[in-house]
């Protein structure tokens, strides 16, 4: 009887060990440092030299849903314990392939948007970096109403995540 009490003891000893040996994470992958509580997402101004109207308005509440969905860190407007804010530095339409007509046969377009996070509670983790990703469609096709609203948000879904990556996930 004594030799199952330690064993309870022992499993018992060694799970909370594991848990809480790493600090805070999540099944997203999250690697979020202790007593971090709240993030803010500050406004991404437009750089661009191609000024889409909104993008940086709906680029700012992607990635303020991507962090909400994936980690238990309250959105907050000032001093947050994670703070990301950027530019978006590219807004690019060019074509990829051609007609024997010399026309484009698919386009591509391309937005990148440099980022600064800063983590108050683990200063090391501070980075800048700049993301981008890219949506071909056919070169007949105009970017308008539906197409570019998808390409958009397909755009921001690949970019939002590779920056929750490097800064949350540390992949």
């Amino acid at each position: 009887m004594k030799t199952r009490k330690y064993t309870f003891y022992f499993l018992l000893l060694t799970s909370n060990f594991l848990l809480s040996g790493c600090g805070f994470y999540s099944f997203t992958g999250a690697s979020v440092p202790a007593g971090t509580k709240t993030y803010q997402v500050n406004r991404f101004e437009n750089n661009a030299l191609l000024v889409e109207p909104g993008l940086e308005r709906d680029f700012k509440i992607a990635l303020e849903d991507l962090i909400q969905n994936q980690t238990n860190l309250t959105l907050v407007q000032s001093n947050g314990d994670l703070v990301y804010e950027g530019e978006i530095t590219e807004y690019r339409i060019s074509p990829t392939t051609a007609t024997s007509e010399n026309t484009a046969a698919q386009n591509r377009l391309t937005i990148s948007v440099k980022v600064r996070f800063f983590n108050k509670k683990k200063e090391d983790d501070d980075l800048e970096q700049t993301f981008s990703f890219f949506k071909d469609y056919p070169g007949s096709a105009q970017l308008v109403g539906a197409q570019k609203a998808t390409a958009h948000e397909e755009i921001f879904e690949r970019i939002t995540q590779d920056i929750f990556n490097a800064t949350l996930a540390k992949w």
